[in-house]
């Protein structure tokens, strides 16, 4: 070994002794596996939806993608876990609005979505879908709410549980018309089609990725949709926030997205939103995911912020539908 050799040799050697961090901070990322953390059930919607993903974010990212469930109190096991997790980029959340919906909910639960957590991205969001029957009589909104009052406490509304977003859609519809109407918790979302087409329930706030093939294949009525702005699929469908006078809270969309611990390097979460916007960009998913509804995004600074707004907007709907878990 010549003398040059030697000396760049011993300078890594005494770097690495005496600058530890430095070294393993030239290690790039990500350098193995990545866990993600899934509160969902196997095959439900949002983990069907995170399960094809994964493949082509681990490809982007160079490392596979590996989901794991954690299923439990509305996403709150998750949740609590996913955030004493080292902030290291190596193990993820599938967070959404649920997570804050629970803590509004809860305010003594385990953990904070807004201290906890620095958003890496988002990947989907699904407003909901004011349904009927659609053999009933109402064929728009005005005539749902004149029923209601004519027959106040009479008409029935349904929903996966107790503070889904299908429960606080139809509770802020409620509160904003000033009618009565009985809330009934289902055993789970996928009950709330079979309720209506039995007669159980005449009204329901299913996700969009759920009723539009419904509505197109003729066993639902579409009245109107919470989104911000009229889907692509159903473009003749008013917004619940058109039909409301411009009311913000009739704006109500699921979402979900990648979750780090707190204090994950910036480094670490830019690499993960240029992958994920990598992903979404793919003709496929994007097809895919605009014929059931959904709108993809991506970027980190504009995802936290939006986490913020809507922790506000979660909370007022959970006030305003007046409910509480435990």
């Amino acid at each position: 070994m010549d003398r040059r050799s030697f000396c760049a040799t011993a300078s890594t050697a005494a770097a690495a002794a005496f600058f530890p961090w430095r070294v393993r901070a030239a290690a790039p990322y990500p350098g193995k596996p990545i866990r993600v953390i899934s509160p969902y059930a196997a095959g439900g919607g949002p983990d069907l939806l995170l399960r094809q993903v994964g493949p082509a974010l681990g490809q982007a990212l160079g490392q596979p993608i590996v989901i794991e469930n954690k299923v439990g109190a509305g996403g709150v096991l998750a949740a609590i876990h996913a955030a004493q997790q080292p902030a290291d980029g190596y193990l993820l959340l599938m967070g959404a609005n649920t997570h804050l919906v629970q803590k509004a909910m809860q305010p003594e639960l385990g953990f904070d979505p807004i201290a906890d957590f620095a958003p890496a991205s988002n990947f989907a969001t699904s407003p909901a879908m004011l349904v009927v029957n659609a053999g009933s009589a109402y064929q728009k909104l005005d005539d749902l709410m004149a029923a209601a009052k004519t027959w106040p406490g009479q008409m029935n509304y349904g929903s996966g549980g107790i503070g889904t977003a299908a429960h606080l859609a139809g509770a802020t519809l409620v509160s904003l018309m000033g009618i009565e109407a009985v809330h009934v918790p289902l055993k789970g979302s996928v009950e709330i089609s079979a309720s209506l087409l039995r007669g159980d329930t005449q009204f329901a706030f299913p996700i969009a990725g759920t009723a539009v093939p419904q509505v197109k294949g003729g066993k639902l009525r579409a009245l109107a949709v919470t989104s911000r702005s009229r889907l692509q699929e159903l473009p003749e469908l008013p917004t619940l926030h058109e039909l409301l006078g411009g009311n913000e809270l009739a704006i109500q969309e699921s979402w979900f997205g990648l979750w780090a611990p707190a204090r994950t390097p910036a480094q670490i979460l830019a690499t993960l939103n240029a992958a994920v916007k990598k992903v979404v960009a793919t003709p496929s998913l994007r097809s895919a995911a605009q014929a059931l509804g959904t709108e993809l995004s991506a970027s980190p600074q504009a995802c936290a912020a939006f986490v913020r707004g809507e922790n506000l907007k979660w909370a007022e709907l959970v006030r305003l539908a007046g409910v509480s878990g435990g």
